[in-house]
């Protein structure tokens, strides 16, 4: 019923920039948290950032804070994830979440109830 669809994944020079979009279809009446994981090869998968649908409020991990800025767009239920300053280190399959109840942390995948196919960035060193 409830679709998330990535898409921007590319391969970038290190020090540059690039923007992913996740775009959200169908009938969403409990939506409460939208949030971006990444797993690189050999690597568990981390929290990146994650954004309150209601109110707007915004969570990073420390790895990407103040490089990395995450925001949405209610009309288009879409949710962006603005990378500056990249590098070797941010070179990952990045995946929305989206979580529809409150929980004791937002940062923790197993909240989730929806995921979307994931897209490649790619940031050479």
């Amino acid at each position: 019923q409830v679709q998330l669809v990535e898409s921007g994944g590319g391969l970038v020079q290190a020090g540059g920039s690039h923007r992913l979009s996740c775009a959200a279809s169908g009938r969403t009446f409990s939506r409460y948290t939208m949030a971006w994981f990444r797993q690189a090869p050999g690597k568990e998968r981390e929290f990146v950032a994650a954004i309150s649908w209601g109110r707007g409020s915004t969570y990073y991990a420390g790895s990407v804070k103040g490089r990395f800025a995450i925001s949405r767009d209610n009309a288009k239920n879409t949710v962006y994830l603005q990378m500056n300053s990249l590098g070797h280190e941010d070179t990952a399959d990045y995946c929305c979440a989206e979580r529809l109840y409150g929980g004791t942390d937002l940062g923790l995948a197993t909240e989730y109830n929806y995921w979307g196919q994931g897209t490649q960035v790619t940031a050479s060193s």
